[in-house]
Parts: C-alpha cells; structure tokens; sequence
C-alpha cells in the first residue's frame, strides 16, 4: 500500500505554512483561503481550515533508512525531539525493522520521523525536506477497533501487518510502505500523554494498483 494523498484540519493555515516550510523543508505546492498543501515526497499532504476543533492527528513520514541521525540532528536544531523512554529519543521497533524519532508540529500533531531497514530507500544526498520517501503512516481513531478494522479490511482488500500482531487497542493495517494506524479512543498516542480522539480525515491511497479513498468523519 502507498499513502498518495492525506487531508487533515487545522486551525492555522499561515502558522501551519510557516512550520512544515522551515521545520521540516517542505514545499507549498498550493495555498488559498482554506486550505494549504505540501509535497512530502511522493504524498501529498494537505490541511484544511477548521476553527477552534484543535484537532491532533499522528502521521509518519519515511525517510531514507541512511539518514537517521542526520534528520534528527536536522530537527533538533528546530524544535524539541519528544523522549520516547527518557531519557532516549530514538524508537527501536525490532519486529519492524526500524527506527524512529517524534516531535510536535504547531498544531499539536503527533509527527514521527521513520526508517524501515526493509526497504531500500537509502540516498547519498545530504537531507533535507526534499529526502521525505512519503507519508507511511497516518493514525485512524475509533471506539472499536477490532469492528473498524474490520470493515476497512472487508471494503479496502487490506490485511493486518505482517510485523505487528493484533492487539485489543491497536491495530496496523498495510505494509511497510503504507501503513493505517487503527487505535482506541482516549488511548495514549504513542510516545505522548496526548488522549486520541477522531478528526475528519481523508486519505487516497493505492492498494495494489487500485486508488481508493477513505474518509473519517471524526
């Protein structure tokens, strides 16, 4: 599965602007009064105005399996790396394959910066916003998730992740390459205090050579 495009809220299109162009380095492919959009890779991220919903969303970019640290440094340089077992900021994800570090956006969101050893992603390029593979995770919330899972299954032909088991809170549908992140309502969002709660969400994605799209009405 490949994430192609992904459209979140947010309550400030100019301080979001600001954030994913100087933070992260990604580009404004377009703007208008209600709505901003990103290239980040091969995904294409964008917000649309909301007022006064604070909505947080837990998304993942990919990035060359090489370039770890160099992004970390990178980030850091620009806002705080949240501690995943303090005092580490680096996730180990040993059944995945990969590694991973956190930080917050200017909304709030949950952003996660990925490497999957699996995948043959490496660049010889210094990195920069330009180096983001894709968005390879995007977090869908429900009061029941194994139900929830099951109807994206049944609708999309998607199955559960091969490297992550089933669990009663949390479960991953897709590939290394694409990934749905199913968790319960109120649950932690992992490495963070912040409760998950459902926003309006809408994703296209391509699901062995078929686009599909699937919206979360929050």
């Amino acid at each position: 599965m490949n994430i192609l495009e992904i459209e979140l809220l947010t309550d400030s299109l100019n301080e979001t602007e600001l954030f994913y162009n100087n933070v992260i380095g990604l580009q404004t492919v377009s703007k208008n009064n209600s709505s901003i959009s990103f290239a980040a890779g091969s995904t294409k991220l964008t917000f649309r105005l909301s007022k006064n919903l604070k909505p947080v969303y837990h998304f993942a970019f990919d990035i060359p399996n090489n370039k770890l640290i160099e992004a970390f440094l990178l980030i850091e340089n620009k806002t705080k790396i949240l501690d995943v077992i303090p005092p580490d900021k680096i996730a180990n994800f040993y059944n995945w394959n990969a590694k991973s570090f956190y930080f917050y956006d200017n909304n709030g969101n949950i952003l996660e910066f990925i490497v999957r050893y699996d995948l043959d992603t490496a660049s010889e390029k210094p990195f920069d916003g330009s180096s983001i593979v894709s968005i390879s995770e995007i977090g869908f919330v429900s009061k029941n998730v194994s139900q929830f899972s099951d109807e994206i299954c049944e609708k999309y032909g998607l199955s559960v992740f091969s490297k992550q088991p089933k669990l009663n809170k949390f479960i991953v549908l897709g590939t290394d390459t694409g990934l749905f992140i199913l968790v319960e309502e109120n649950r932690d969002w992992y490495p963070t205090h912040q409760k998950a709660k459902s926003f309006w969400t809408k994703v296209i994605f391509d699901n062995n050579g078929k686009t599909m799209e699937i919206e979360v009405a929050g």
